[in-house]
């Protein structure tokens, strides 16, 4: 059953392969290999251990996981991370886990930790040597992949140490994934390519999540730094495919209760993969309530359209805000400061529509509320608060048909197909479902209720087509309507076009670099 299931995930693989290369026949989603379509949860042993990793630490940790109840709460991978390894490879050319280390290999400790119900993951680095210097990946994907998926391995953090060889991290990333897709394992995806290269712009049909930082420290001015270059980068997360900050570092070194507390919150909010750092062992009861907050994690495991994101800053304290999937919003309060202040935002401002009173839910104490308009609170130094608030609804502008000025046609779904990919055109006004738009408040134009406009493979190109796709919540399926009547795609600024002034019936559309001419211009009605 697994081979059969695993020749398909490979098939899917490769051909996600071609998006890479240009050659697919659609936009540039998430890696399909049916993993992290929520993100991912674990621990990783880097954060409190370094290299003093063994067997007899990830066998305690599985342990430990399961009575602590974070497995109840949804942690599932146990990742080893750098330092497991021989210095060299063996006379066959594969990697040989340290016998001092893990003396019954690795494949037994991956049977130990499956049947505690969990994963195990594997580390290592897409250049010659890893970070601590021992044999890495570049060069040696097929044999590696194939050899950890012998073992039973679930999961892959891959670095971004070693000599390239001259390689760009699109290349050797690539290279990796289409090695693991043709284990026929399904085998987590984690690039840690420490936000190079624009990774977010081309990380989704390459990895299951990309890390966008270098790493991350037990320190408050660490974390603080690493969220604000969380800013901008909302559009290009979705299921299977997520921005990573970098792993946990609740109740590891000096990072208090409270500083832990925003840290959780705040990485929730931003859908960031929960890999927790501490000593699961020895954590503290304190941590362990922080990291096993089922209401917390639930915001982290919704998917709502759009990554949280910041909308509110005034100097130490900001206002972060994420869609969930139910119509609520959930919301932090963060102070950055060392005193105790008032932190405040309105339902207006977390894009709630009209209601009489709102309902405000306290995920850190468990309580319930009720708010006429305002979510405010008195958050200590270095803290945060989070609610969920429903009431309103999302505000969302009514359906819409949205027609031609130059060709006086609507916007229109070729064929009123409701397959990925199927072209936009314009056609005669005729009211049809195909024919209904409805902008959200992330930008989308949406119809069918779950399918976007967007831009095929997020191009940028004058003549890229504009097709309908699955709604995801990347900058390729945002759209802005101007004072102009002109309709911007956003992450190409490129405006919507009818190619030559045509107006004839079927005529498809791409985008082009905006000119105002009557062929980009288009209104509501």
């Amino acid at each position: 059953m697994r081979t059969i299931l695993g020749l398909a995930m490979a098939a899917l693989l490769a051909a996600g392969s071609l998006v890479a290369l240009g050659g697919a026949t659609s936009p540039a989603l998430a890696l399909d290999n049916g993993l992290a379509r929520t993100p991912q949860m674990g621990w990783n042993d880097w954060n409190s251990f370094g290299c003093n990793v063994n067997d007899g630490l990830i066998r305690q940790t599985a342990d430990a996981m399961v009575s602590s109840g974070m497995a109840a709460a949804g942690y599932t991978y146990v990742n080893i991370d750098d330092c497991w390894s021989t210095k060299s490879r063996n006379a066959s050319g594969d990697l040989v886990p340290d016998p001092q280390k893990f003396p019954n290999g690795i494949k037994a400790l991956a049977d130990y930790v499956h049947s505690k119900g969990l994963k195990l993951g594997i580390y290592s680095s897409a250049g010659t040597t890893t970070c601590a210097g021992y044999p890495a990946s570049l060069g040696y994907e097929r044999r590696d992949a194939a050899l950890w998926a012998s073992w039973g391995i679930d999961y892959l953090k891959y670095d971004n140490c070693g000599d390239h060889r001259g390689m760009n991290g699109q290349q050797r990333y690539t290279a990796m994934r289409d090695a693991l897709a043709a284990t026929g394992r399904p085998i987590l995806y984690s690039l840690c390519n420490w936000g190079q290269e624009s990774v977010w712009t081309w990380g989704m049909p390459v990895g299951n999540s990309w890390r966008n930082t270098g790493d991350i420290a037990a320190n408050w001015n660490s974390i603080m730094g690493i969220l604000d270059q969380q800013v901008g980068k909302e559009s290009y997360a979705g299921p299977g495919g997520w921005n990573d900050p970098d792993m946990l570092e609740v109740g590891v070194g000096g990072v208090t209760g409270t500083e832990g507390r925003a840290h959780f919150s705040l990485w929730s909010l931003l859908n960031a993969p929960l890999i927790a750092g501490n000593d699961l062992r020895t954590m503290s009861a304190d941590t362990r309530t922080i990291l096993t907050n089922t209401e917390v994690i639930a915001v982290n495991q919704d998917w709502g359209g759009r990554q949280g994101h910041k909308i509110s800053d005034s100097g130490d304290l900001e206002v972060w805000r994420k869609p969930m999937k139910d119509g609520s919003v959930a919301v932090v309060l963060l102070n950055r400061g060392t005193s105790a202040a008032s932190v405040s935002t309105t339902t207006t401002a977390l894009g709630l529509g009209s209601a009489s009173s709102y309902s405000v839910r306290d995920l850190w104490a468990h309580t319930t509320s009720s708010s006429t308009g305002t979510i405010s609170a008195t958050v200590p130094g270095h803290g945060a608060a989070m609610y969920v608030v429903t009431g309103g609804g999302i505000v969302q502008p009514t359906t819409v048909a949205i027609k031609g000025v130059g060709s006086g046609r609507c916007l229109d779904v070729s064929g009123a197909s409701q397959a990925n990919g199927a072209q936009a055109q314009i056609y005669d006004c005729n009211g049809q479902p195909n024919q209904q738009w409805t902008p959200t408040a992330s930008g989308e134009l949406r119809v069918y209720g779950g399918k976007c406009l967007d831009v095929y493979n997020r191009g940028t190109a004058d003549g890229t087509n504009v097709i309908i796709w699955d709604c995801n919540g990347q900058s390729n399926q945002q759209w802005r309507f101007n004072a102009d009547g002109t309709i911007t795609a956003v992450g190409a600024n490129k405006c919507l076009d009818v190619p030559g002034n045509a107006t004839a019936n079927g005529t498809k559309l791409t985008i082009w670099s905006c000119n105002g001419g009557a062929n980009q211009r288009w209104t509501r009605v």
